[in-house]
């Protein structure tokens, strides 16, 4: 990855920043550079990514590892490989123009970056 940088969050109150509470502070710079590197995606979309709902649900799977046993660093790690394994099925591709067969954590950060540029008239 060429751009490291690690953007903070525009939603405190929900997104990935909500749900992940008090451990928010803690996790965010973990996640977003997992997400990045994961993704080949710009600072901007994994952002975007993080604050929607999309990201409330990455931050459900990264509680449920926490659940399990597993550290921060490594319950985030495991959400990512997660959602790295998963990939974008026919119906959800019709449903939201991601291509079928990608990863649905690339496949969801890229659609939240574009939406992101989309609202601010980009």
């Amino acid at each position: 990855m060429t751009d490291r940088t690690i953007l903070p969050t525009e939603n405190t109150a929900w997104g990935f920043w909500g749900t992940m509470g008090e451990r928010a502070a803690q996790a965010w710079p973990l996640a977003f550079a997992a997400i990045h590197d994961a993704t080949g995606t710009d600072p901007d979309s994994v952002r975007a990514f993080l604050d929607s709902r999309h990201g409330r649900h990455f931050a459900d799977e990264v509680s449920n590892q926490r659940h399990a046993g597993r550290g921060i660093a490594d319950a985030i790690d495991a959400a990512t490989a997660i959602w790295m394994g998963w990939r974008i099925g026919r119906r959800t591709g019709r449903e939201t123009g991601i291509p079928a067969g990608l990863p649905y954590l690339t496949g969801f950060v890229i659609s939240e970056g574009i939406a992101a540029d989309i609202a601010r008239g980009d």
